[in-house]
């Protein structure tokens, strides 16, 4: 399996050109043709989905009218539940007054019952049952209901503790019902005064509610589960219409009875209903049908097509080709002297054409880059040997400085070898580090000895303490950072102060940050020269890198996100912090003054 792809490879680099278009094209229309399939297949999917958010958008509509009419029936139940004047002659009647009373009570029960809607469009009747079992029917409707039946509402009702809920046909062999209890709600009480049962229409609703939905023949159809609660005459067998209703996700293609239906679905949250539409598929589908058989003959003729023209186009290439090969071939052999044949191009300036030209272009550049290489590498040498010479100079100075110092402690002068050795670490450290970023402990160790001469000078003017976590020495920064900053600090706060000036050096992480801090209770700045300093318009009078130069330094190596930032005011003092990416490991901080 290994050795297939090598030898597959082998074998199409060894065939001619011609053969190579020939399979070229062939490979690139077949890939076209599954391409452009499997477009095709994607517009249907597009198209399928367009007929499913029409239906949906119709079905949505038919369902929202369906509930908003339910919701009716609900709150009507809940009015004649709540009525004041049901509730008392319910309580009443529960009393066992006299035959007359009841009598009287009953009429006027059956009235106030007609009075809250007993005729509403969709209700057939309305049926109360008192707490004694009498039953009070009032509507366009109505019927006498069954001492079971009767039992069977009221037990399905008190199930829901006075809210609405709905009975269907195969509970009670009658209508769709929406019952509730009548709790007495003087002093709380909640006493079961008796039962409403609202009848409802339901072929009715539906059909009305559906209108519009029959298009192309499609039928409209409600599932509570797997219970049809319209139409009462199914038009389709309903196992295969269930079968379907279940494997669909929104829609789909299905078979029922050997026909195709485009289905679609939705399921409502206040009912648990399901609302479907079953379109015939051909009568939507025919033109997309249609131009599905086509597209073979089409691209089959095409295919053919840009093979025939592919042939001929290779013939007019290949003797060029063939004059560019013998070209190449005397370069391999280490000639690359433009000869005059090697001049000569085809007349046409097409792709080929256009190679012959590049490539004695090419010849031309290679034999001029030969030539420049040849005096770089002249240039390269003489620059090596002046920087050998270079380095005898800082070598010289490093001797002279450890003669002085060997001098001073001979002379017992402790503070000049000190200066002596700070002043050798300085410029080792300014020459010898090549890296554009080191340790945090070899910056501390570069400001620790230019303090050291700078208290030297100062004595007691300059007071230096350093706060940084031992364990921060391993973080990564840019060389010659802090100290610049340590250097402006004394130029521009103590030189300018009679008192003690207090330079501290801090360091803290922050997540993933760690900040660094440089404060002097210099004689501060201005706005206007601190905005300068922040915009890199003032230049440096220490060391000659700015704080502009280390800020810009930041950004470069770590990210915008990193940098300098200067803060000062007028008689109190400056601040300047320095982000950066935290690289250490967390641990105790130590304090130590200079």
């Amino acid at each position: 399996m290994t050795r297939l792809p090598k030898k597959v490879k082998t074998l199409y680099f060894s065939l001619k050109i011609k053969n190579k278009m020939f399979l070229i094209i062939t490979v690139i229309m077949l890939a076209a043709g599954v391409l452009s399939w499997g477009i095709a297949q994607y517009a249907f999917q597009i198209y399928d989905g367009e007929i499913y958010r029409q239906s949906a958008k119709a079905l949505n509509l038919s369902s929202y009218s369906i509930e908003n009419e339910m919701k009716k029936i609900e709150k009507l139940s809940y009015r004649v539940a709540t009525d004041t004047q049901i509730q008392a002659l319910l309580a009443e009647i529960k009393q066992s007054g006299t035959e007359y009373d009841n009598f009287v009570m009953a009429t006027n029960l059956q009235d106030r019952m007609l009075d809250l809607g007993a005729f509403d469009k969709y209700v057939y009747s309305l049926q109360l049952f008192d707490a004694l079992g009498h039953e009070y029917a009032v509507g366009r409707q109505t019927i006498t209901t069954a001492k079971k039946t009767i039992g069977q509402i009221e037990r399905l009702a008190a199930e829901n503790n006075g809210g609405i809920r709905w009975i269907f046909p195969r509970q009670t062999g009658d209508k769709l019902i929406a019952a509730r209890e009548i709790r007495s709600f003087q002093n709380l009480a909640l006493e079961k005064l008796g039962t409403i049962a609202v009848r409802v229409d339901m072929t009715g609703l539906f059909a009305d509610n559906a209108k519009g939905l029959d298009k192309q023949g499609a039928t409209f159809w409600i599932f509570r589960g797997d219970e049809l609660l319209y139409p009462e005459k199914p038009s389709l067998p309903l196992p295969g219409v269930r079968e379907a209703l279940n494997e669909a996700q929104g829609y789909k293609i299905a078979n029922i009875a050997g026909s195709r239906y485009f289905i679609t679905f939705v399921s409502s949250a206040y009912t648990n209903w399901t609302y479907m539409i079953a379109i015939p598929f051909n009568g939507i589908f025919h033109d997309i049908i249609a131009v599905k058989r086509l597209v073979i003959p089409i691209y089959s003729g095409l295919f053919v097509l840009a093979i025939f023209l592919a042939l001929r186009f290779v013939r007019g290439i290949t003797g060029p080709i063939e004059s560019l090969s013998a070209k190449m071939k005397r370069v391999q052999m280490g000639n690359f002297e433009v000869e005059q044949d090697a001049i000569d191009i085809p007349s046409s300036m097409d792709e080929v054409g256009l190679l012959h030209r590049n490539f004695r272009i090419m010849l031309q550049r290679i034999n001029e880059l030969i030539t420049e290489n040849y005096k770089k590498q002249l240039k390269i040498k003489e620059t090596e040997f002046k920087a050998l010479q270079a380095q005898i100079n800082p070598h010289f100075l490093y001797n002279t400085l450890d003669s002085i110092n060997w001098q001073a402690r001979v002379n017992g002068e402790q503070q000049i070898s000190r200066m002596v050795e700070s002043l050798a670490f300085l410029l080792r450290s300014s020459i010898s580090l090549k890296e554009p970023l080191i340790p945090l402990q070899q910056e501390i160790a570069i400001v620790r000895h230019y303090i050291t001469i700078q208290q030297i000078r100062f004595e007691e003017r300059l007071d230096f303490a350093m706060d940084i976590a031992i364990d921060y020495g391993d973080c990564q920064i840019p060389k010659l950072s802090l100290q610049p900053i340590v250097e402006n600090a004394i130029q521009y706060g103590l030189e300018q102060l009679t008192t003690v000036c207090n330079i501290r050096i801090s360091a803290i992480r922050k997540g993933d940050c760690l900040i660094i801090s440089v404060e002097d209770n210099g004689p501060g700045m201005d706005a206007r020269l601190l905005m300068q300093i922040r915009k890199g318009e003032v230049k440096s009078k220490g060391s000659g890198i700015g704080l502009h130069n280390i800020d810009e330094r930041i950004k470069l190596l770590f990210g915008e996100e990193y940098g300098l930032e200067v803060y000062s005011e007028r008689g109190v003092g400056t601040k300047v912090m320095l982000r950066l990416p935290f690289a250490g490991r967390s641990g105790h901080v130590q304090s130590a003054a200079g």
